[in-house]
């Protein structure tokens, strides 16, 4: 078998002018794959960056998770700056960009809890320093569910449809709820200091907390009254302070009107004739107002 020599090709070895290569895909396709060898993260392979996709609709569990993101401080700090006669800007201070739901739920959810159980305490004291026995209302804890969540929750959305109606969009739902629940925060430690069975003591601390967060929602809600063009939007406020008015009674009435039997600091204006009693009159405006 013979074997015949292949003589080199002096074509191959001249270097580029001899042979080129020529692409006939274009120039953008070269530029994508430099800029893919220069940054691997930019693919379309499953690591890569993904297409942006529409937003999510608000009944889909992603569109509120952005409502739920903060932390512990920053639910405390807008706690406790309802209280500070400064927060009238509250929205723009405290609020903005990043308003959340998490915090007024809780706030009202902890509101509900202080309001049951220490009312409870303040019944049971009251009876045990009367000799009497002790029992427990449970048909309060849904008063309290139903009375702070309607007016936690409710009243905000309510007053939120009501501007739309009339063309004022300065504000969000979420952002009255978020006004709403935070502002009543005050009304916690009052819960709180009310199992002292004192009717004075009890009368004042709820006039208290009402200056205080009627002071904060006035505050925060006029001047979305005012950037209506209806002047008469502005007397909206009239009647959420009437609201407000009702529910620190309301709170008063139903949830610390318990003294033993013969009472300490001086007779209630609005107090019964025992322990947990209070008069006719005052349940009958109760629920009127209910």
């Amino acid at each position: 078998m013979a074997y015949q020599p292949i003589e080199p090709d002096d074509r191959l070895e001249s270097g580029p002018e001899g042979l080129e290569f020529k692409s006939f895909l274009g120039e953008d396709v070269g530029a994508q794959g430099n800029s893919s060898a220069q940054n691997p993260a930019v693919s379309t392979g499953y690591y890569g960056e993904q297409p942006a996709t529409s937003s999510s609709g608000f009944w889909t569990i992603e569109y509120y998770q952005k409502y739920f993101d903060v932390d512990t401080k920053m639910v405390l700090t807008r706690c406790y700056t309802t209280l500070l006669p400064t927060s009238s800007s509250y929205l723009t201070t405290h609020l903005t960009p990043s308003v959340d739901l998490y915090g007024p739920f809780w706030t009202l959810t902890t509101l509900i809890f202080s309001l049951f159980v220490f009312s409870s305490l303040a019944s049971s004291i009251s009876s045990y320093l009367s000799s009497a026995p002790i029992t427990y209302d449970f048909q309060l804890l849904s008063i309290a569910v139903t009375l702070v969540y309607t007016y936690g929750l409710g009243i905000p959305i309510i007053l939120w449809v009501v501007l739309r109606y009339l063309g004022v969009g300065e504000w969000s739902p979420v952002e009255a709820v978020a006004v709403f629940g935070y502002g009543q925060f005050v009304w916690i430690p009052v819960s709180i200091l009310c199992v002292i069975p004192v009717p004075i003591l009890r009368w004042s601390l709820v006039g208290v907390a009402f200056l205080f967060s009627g002071y904060f929602l006035v505050a925060n809600i006029y001047p979305i009254l005012a950037s209506a063009e209806q002047k008469a939007t502005r007397l909206l406020v009239i009647i959420l302070v009437i609201l407000h008015a009702a529910l620190a009674l309301t709170f008063k009435v139903l949830f610390f009107s318990y003294y033993v039997v013969e009472a300490i600091g001086g007779k209630d204006p609005l107090g019964g004739e025992g322990p947990g009693a209070v008069s006719s009159a005052v349940s009958t405006a109760t629920a009127t107002l209910m």
